[in-house]
């Protein structure tokens, strides 16, 4: 558990703030961010790297609340996105256009253009037809591009295969044997200016061999393309540092930073880098009460009422998540116990075999829940989507309310009341 919660006086806290009162105002399931968390694990990253020409964006996949992304804006952050949903949302909270990173396998048209009309900062260009459909865009609207391809070294990053990025079967990227002549092809098309070269393998990497490997690789290929003059900017190393979970602890920023100047800090160009999870994930947690116990053949459950639509990982993924008590009772926790919540999927669970004391009525809150948490929910079953808290001192806000059951048809018509 990060800094940011804490237990006081036998009850878990957001900074000063107990969970116990946030359920008591806000209702359950919530969605509890650590301000001070998110901008603290943000300095990290910056403090690992000062001095040096490295530019951080954030990746806004992680956790694209407007909150989440005025508060980084504030301290100075870039941002990496994926759709042009995200660039939107990068502008409503302050962030700065010229200062996005545009990454993604499939971009749209719609999405180009919309960001080559904000005048973004790089497309992370990823295949032959989208070099080419950015270059017809561009020309179109009279503007230009820059860019940046991304290769792939056919590493292995080390997480669960659907997070990993950076193998050659993968969709992601251009095989290093042929980027070359990509990049040749790009520096006489229209409207593209050639920035730099990214390389991105994966996420929740707890080990940083993969990375080292990867970037040693992409260095050898950008030292190759200067002595065949070609003349770059920037090399981004993309993101994917995991957090700790399960006992296993990651690796620090600083750590980080040290594997990736190694590599890249000698070959004269600015570093981009794209952190998500290890910035968001600490500061945020799910808040969850308990609805029954139920004793079943061989197994007991919590059954709470968050759920795989809440917060998808544990069943995507079989991602871990420490489950904590909101209030120490003291009660013994000598027999494993599956919480669960009450969608109907088997494989709605939020942890499973955990030795936690609980009780009917009890709150209890899911770690490191910041990041790939609410921007995977969903509306499945029917359930609105929970709200969001964040919390700075002893200060809690609304960031984004709990939807209205009314909500779940918005948009919709029976069809003898539709358009045609």
């Amino acid at each position: 558990m990060s800094p940011g919660f804490t237990y006081r006086d036998g009850q878990l806290c957001a900074e000063s703030v107990p969970l116990e009162t946030l359920a008591a105002r806000y209702g359950t399931p919530c969605y509890v961010y650590s301000r001070n968390v998110l901008e603290a694990r943000y300095d990290a990253y910056a403090a690992a790297f000062s001095g040096r020409p490295v530019r951080l964006c954030y990746a806004v996949k992680a956790n694209g609340n407007l909150a989440v992304l005025g508060a980084l804006a504030a301290r100075g952050a870039a941002f990496d996105i994926v759709s042009g949903g995200e660039l939107a949302r990068v502008i409503r909270a302050g962030g700065d256009p010229r200062r996005v990173v545009f990454s993604g396998a499939c971009k749209l048209d719609e999405e180009l253009r919309f960001a080559l009309a904000q005048d973004i900062a790089c497309f992370n260009v990823e295949s032959a037809p989208e070099l080419h459909r950015l270059s017809a865009l561009a020309n179109e609207s009279g503007r230009e591009a820059r860019v940046a391809l991304r290769v792939n070294p056919d590493v292995e990053a080390g997480g669960h295969r659907h997070i990993s990025t950076g193998r050659r079967e993968h969709k992601f990227g251009v095989a290093m044997e042929d980027a070359e002549a990509l990049l040749v092809a790009a520096k006489a098309l229209p409207g593209i200016r050639l920035e730099g070269v990214a390389c991105h393998i994966g996420s929740q990497m707890m080990s940083l061999e993969p990375l080292a490997l990867a970037l040693e690789q992409l260095a050898a290929f950008i030292r190759r393309l200067q002595a065949n003059g070609f003349r770059l900017a920037h090399v981004d190393a993309g993101g994917g540092l995991g957090i700790d979970h399960g006992g296993q602890a990651a690796p620090t920023p600083a750590a980080y930073a040290d594997v990736v100047l190694a590599a890249l800090g000698g070959l004269g160009l600015e570093i981009v880098l794209e952190p998500g999870r290890s910035i968001a994930g600490p500061a945020g947690v799910l808040l969850t009460r308990v609805a029954y116990l139920k004793q079943g053949h061989g197994r007991k459950f919590a059954l709470v009422d968050a759920a795989m639509n809440d917060l998808l990982r544990p069943a995507l993924y079989e991602g871990w998540h420490d489950i904590l008590p909101v209030r120490d009772g003291g009660l013994p926790d000598d027999e494993p116990i599956d919480v669960v919540g009450p969608v109907c999927e088997t494989g709605d669970f939020l942890g499973r075999d955990r030795r936690l004391p609980v009780r009917a009525g009890d709150l209890l809150a899911v770690a490191d829940a910041g990041a790939y948490g609410f921007v995977m929910s969903s509306n499945y079953n029917a359930r609105p989507r929970i709200c969001e808290i964040m919390v700075a001192g002893d200060e809690a806000r609304v960031v984004r309310r709990r939807e209205e059951v009314e909500e779940l048809w918005r948009g919709e018509a029976l069809f003898e009341d539709a358009n045609p």
